[in-house]
């Protein structure tokens, strides 16, 4: 007598066989998108440089956050089903503080970072963000330092010095206070993430995300107030309009979205990584677009501050840590 399962063995295995095909079709579109949001935040850092010889950064920061807060509570009210959700007072408190830290802080210091140096520069600065994360876990004794950790972190901070000796030894003051702006942001953005971690996990990343944007934005758009009052918007050109709507909606707004979808598909550990090809992209982009140019002193500094962040990372992981690069707000 035959086994009455026989004839659903086929079936079961060719069900099988396809949740594999499924599930390998679904890390490559999460590796393509994860690669095709590196490409473009990676350019952005061109793109917000180039607009800025259009725009003062304050009227930049002035219209993005007139576009960001109306976008995220759009996606908020969507995501869940018509309503706002709410959070209890203690939380919500903390998210408006987190809010003004990650974007009236954050996201202006970048900007004018971004504005005072350069694109690359820039770029590969952001990626020391791992760096601040790991020195902010063991200052709060969350976490110890391992020895490769010291080692990578040691690495990354002697290669950002190497990288910024040109600037310090030619005085060039403001490019160098662009740079250490930069530093600067990268830090308040580690933070940030550390201190959104459990709040994520009680409320979600989209309700983190909308309740820090809403609380961040005043300030920003009382800060550009003054520049977008005075910039002639309807005479800035088309393209620099189509910049100004990538900048905010395409690179910050859906590029965190997707981001956070390619974490979530392929997981921190694998997905974080790429964010080491950022600086590569700007730097190809700045020199394709703008004529950027680079010492060799330069790229010395660079290979020696992404490989000591690599090895801070790994060395991380080898410690059942996960330290990914923070996701990147321009």
């Amino acid at each position: 007598m035959s086994d009455p399962h026989d004839a659903d063995t086929p079936t079961h295995a060719a069900q099988v066989v396809a949740g594999h095909h499924g599930a390998s079709a679904r890390q490559s579109l999460a590796l393509a998108a994860g690669l095709a949001v590196i490409a473009v935040w990676g350019a952005n850092f061109v793109v917000q440089k180039a607009l800025f010889a259009a725009l003062p950064p304050g009227a930049f920061l002035f219209a993005r956050y007139l576009l960001m807060p109306a976008c995220a509570v759009g996606l908020l009210w969507h995501s869940s089903g018509g309503r706002w959700p709410r959070v209890p007072r203690e939380d919500a408190i903390r998210l408006a503080g987190l809010g003004v830290l990650a974007h009236t802080l954050h996201v202006s210091m970048v900007t004018y970072g971004i504005h005072w140096s350069t694109a690359f520069s820039s770029a590969l600065i952001m990626a020391c963000g791992p760096i601040f994360t790991l020195l902010i876990l063991h200052g709060t004794r969350v976490e110890r330092l391992a020895r490769g950790q010291v080692v990578g972190v040691t690495m990354a901070c002697s290669g950002v010095l190497v990288f910024l000796s040109d600037k310090l030894l030619g005085r060039q003051w403001a490019a160098t206070g662009g740079d250490l702006m930069m530093l600067a942001s990268a830090a308040l953005f580690s933070y940030y993430t550390v201190m959104t971690k459990p709040l994520m996990l009680r409320h979600g990343g989209v309700t983190v995300m909308a309740y820090a944007t809403v609380a961040g934005s005043p300030g920003l758009l009382l800060l550009g107030l003054p520049d977008a009052l005075a910039t002639p918007w309807l005479s800035i050109g088309w393209l620099n309009w189509v910049l100004l709507l990538w900048a905010a909606l395409v690179s910050a707004f859906l590029g965190w979205l997707v981001w956070g979808w390619v974490n979530e598909t392929r997981g921190v550990a694998r997905t974080a990584p790429l964010q080491y090809l950022m600086p590569l992209v700007t730097g190809v982009v700045a020199w394709w677009i703008t004529g950027e140019r680079f010492t060799a002193v330069k790229l010395t500094g660079a290979a020696v501050t992404l490989a000591g962040v690599a090895i801070a990372q790994f060395a991380a992981l080898d410690q059942g840590q996960e330290v990914a690069p923070s996701a990147v707000r321009q």
